[in-house]
């Protein structure tokens, strides 16, 4: 099932793509037609999902690859992937939805974004590093053409600045899987046979090198500071749905490689790195957080909270690999909290990023100083504007305080130096106040006024984002149920 659940979108592509005669409106329903067939197929394997009593991998599926080098077509998921996998199918919908009226080559957009969900599905599913590499560059290759096709602005230079980034931070991920399959006895890229084996345990220098290389493609995608310079201009110059599936799926790429490949491959090693990497992510939670505040351009503004909230899953990954005595539980809670990060960060700033399209679809401008007063002409807009940011802060009810609660009760259990994260939440709730006021509040005037609202196919892919945030903020506990046992392992992994 998981086989399918990766390649039909890919499929759908392909037929998108030899049929140059279909026509514009066939095209987009296609694409919404796919992605709701994925989010059943989804909905079904979710439900169908109980954790092995062995603690491994469900639905699980390998084939003959490349024998050569011990390489399989290998994919599972558990606690861990599962709730990436389900994000990706919700976020890749509301896209669709969003999307239904592009007329700017919508045939072509629809086969590029049914590539995207494929390759970003296939990388959470992927049980094997080379078939982990295979989707992560085919990621960088799909959001290149996303921004540079339909992108404005200095969108050409922007996207080229993305794809030469992060394909220098792929070419080091590479250079740390072959170095972990070159120590590994018998030689695999299986990764539970690597977990199993931790093949650099002992090897302090050579396990450090390694882990490095891995860390620094892992982190140029998440992105941490100070690799996070392609990250606003690639947001800034792409259209509302490639900025959604950039913040919302891609840079958990690099977040998830630290809780599927990282920790529990190289434990010594990232005990040893556990201090570098906490104090990486108390920067880039402070610094995105700051750079954030001092933003006119509201996108620009949202893409730097990208750098601020991926902080919080590095802080708390990085406080999970600090051992000391009656600290387990602690950081199996800052681990649970980095995975419900990851998913509430995807559906809130996926949000923030399609209401952040609506201003330039209408006005051809992110600048709130040419608004005021929004919430007058356009109600539906600043009602939602207004909680994605209050979500987006970590208000109560949201799903933002659930991760963040768990992110930092775990990580400063397991040392205080995390408390040195917490002034930015108060420095995001500054900015999204600040951004509310001038964009919705006061007079109208400037480019608010006649300013359209919300049509219903903006509308219900928005929303239907901030209630998911909303209800796993009330109801968090099959979400955490699911995570958990995952979390418990990669812990246990690291303390080896």
């Amino acid at each position: 099932m998981l086989s399918l659940i990766v390649f039909l979108p890919l499929a759908a592509a392909l037929i998108l793509a030899v049929l140059p005669a279909m026509p514009d409106r066939a095209a987009r329903w296609s694409w919404l037609v796919v992605t709701v067939a994925e989010l059943l197929l989804i909905g079904v394997l979710v439900a169908g999902y109980d954790t092995p009593p062995d603690g491994g991998l469900a639905f699980e599926e390998r084939l003959r690859w490349i024998p050569s080098v011990n390489s399989s077509y290998h994919v599972g998921v558990d606690g861990l992937s599962l709730p990436l996998v389900a994000l990706t199918a919700v976020v890749f919908t509301a896209c669709a939805v969003y999307a239904i009226r592009e007329d700017r080559r919508p045939r072509q957009q629809a086969a590029l974004f049914l590539f995207l969900q494929s390759v970003s599905l296939g990388l959470f599913v992927a049980q094997d590093l080379i078939l982990f590499f295979l989707f992560f560059d085919l990621s960088i290759v799909g959001m290149y053409f996303a921004i540079a096709g339909w992108g404005h602005g200095n969108a050409a230079r922007s996207a080229l600045k993305f794809f030469l980034y992060t394909f220098l931070g792929s070419l080091a991920l590479l250079l740390g899987f072959i170095g972990l399959y070159l120590a590994a006895d018998p030689h695999t890229f299986d990764i539970p046979e690597l977990v199993a084996a931790a093949p650099l345990a002992g090897r302090p220098v050579v396990g450090g090198l390694v882990l490095a290389a891995i860390l620094l493609g892992l982190a140029v995608k998440t992105p941490t500071v100070p690799f996070h310079t392609w990250l606003p201009p690639a947001h800034t110059d792409a259209s509302a749905v490639g900025s959604a599936v950039l913040a919302a799926i891609l840079l958990k790429m690099g977040t998830y490689g630290f809780v599927r490949i990282a920790m529990p491959v190289l434990p010594e090693a990232w005990q040893a790195w556990s201090w570098v990497i906490l104090i990486v992510g108390i920067v880039s939670v402070l610094y995105g957080a700051l750079v954030a505040l001092a933003q006119s351009n509201v996108k620009r503004m949202i893409a730097y909270t990208s750098v601020n909230h991926m902080g919080y899953v590095v802080v708390a990954v990085g406080a999970a690999g600090i051992l000391a005595d009656d600290t387990a539980a602690a950081r199996e809670l800052a681990v649970v909290g980095a995975v419900t990060q990851m998913v509430s960060h995807g559906l809130i700033t996926a949000a923030l990023f399609l209401l952040a399209g609506v201003l330039y679809d209408r006005r051809e401008t992110y600048e709130m100083g040419e608004f005021g007063g929004l919430a007058d002409p356009a109600p539906r807009f600043a009602t939602l504007f207004a909680i994605g940011g209050f979500a987006s802060l970590g208000l109560p009810a949201f799903s933002g305080f659930i991760a963040e609660f768990q992110v930092f009760a775990g990580s400063i259990g397991a040392t205080w130096v995390a408390a040195l994260a917490l002034p930015g939440i108060l420095i995001t709730a500054a900015l999204f106040l600040r951004s509310a006021q001038k964009l919705l509040t006061g007079t109208v005037g400037g480019r608010a006024v006649g300013f359209p609202d919300l049509h219903l196919r903006e509308t219900l892919p928005i929303a239907g984002l901030l209630v998911l945030a909303l209800f796993i903020g009330v109801v968090p506990w099959p979400l955490l149920d699911l995570i958990a046992p995952g979390s418990a392992a990669v812990v246990e992994l690291v303390s080896r």
